[in-house]
């Protein structure tokens, strides 16, 4: 479960006090293209027909609850985040798929709560930038990735990144500053959450920086895939 530090932790409290109005609100701000992402972010977790896949700080479940209804054959699949009010969520939405299909799981990223080379795929959706952006804990969150997942396993990430076209990026980080920052702020009530995410997806990596970043922590045969000229990117990896 949560460390004293985690539960204190500004990102902790930002994701527990957010989740009434979370998920409508990700419909609005992507005009209901995140359902898209995931969909995708699905799919490819479901690639070689894993037999266990883990939706890491899946929030609500989205991703995980995609897998689960692409999933042709009797697959583990496991959400875990340390959000217990995203969690309550999550198997609201899950529904029957709970417990026969999908196991949450609340516990923080770095905990250790689940088993060594365990998991064929671990598949993040639009969290990895809180893992990794500016994030004193980064390396703990990425050495937990490589720990649980098996020798040849695939980290699956859909996350924001920077449109290579400077006219794009422009535009992007605009929609971003003065859209979703003050509207995302407006609607939930909650405006230094709305403000972090747009900081942190103005300032992310862009492709090949993220390249960089997932070599330098032990990941191989890197591959991105960009939808919305960039400003939204599937990658790949292997342990």
């Amino acid at each position: 479960m949560l460390s004293e530090n985690d539960q204190k932790s500004p990102l902790h409290n930002m994701f527990q006090s957010v989740p009434e109005r979370y998920d409508i609100l990700n419909k609005i701000l992507t005009l209901t293209l995140d359902s898209v992402w995931r969909a995708h972010a699905a799919a490819e977790c479901l690639k070689n027909s894993p037999a266990r896949v883990l939706d890491l700080c899946c929030g609500t479940g989205d991703l995980a609850i995609n897998i689960a209804r692409q999933s042709s054959y009797n697959n583990e699949i496991t959400g875990l985040d340390y959000s217990q009010n995203m969690l309550n969520i999550a198997r609201k939405k899950a529904g029957r798929l709970c417990d026969k299909k999908i196991s949450f799981i609340c516990a923080d990223a770095a905990g250790r709560t689940l088993p060594d080379n365990y998991f064929d795929v671990i598949g993040i959706s639009f969290a990895f930038r809180n893992l990794t952006f500016r994030n004193r804990n980064c390396g703990s969150y990425l050495k937990e990735v490589l720990r649980m997942l098996k020798t040849n396993g695939r980290f699956v990430i859909i996350e924001t990144g920077q449109p290579p076209a400077k006219i794009i990026r422009k535009i992007y980080h605009f929609y971003f500053k003065y859209f979703v920052s003050p509207v995302g702020g407006f609607l939930s009530g909650r405006a230094p959450a709305y403000r972090y995410l747009a900081s942190s997806a103005v300032n992310y990596f862009d492709n090949d920086s993220m390249a960089v970043f997932l070599k330098s922590r032990g990941f191989r045969n890197i591959e991105c895939k960009p939808y919305l000229f960039g400003a939204v990117n599937l990658h790949t990896a292997e342990k």
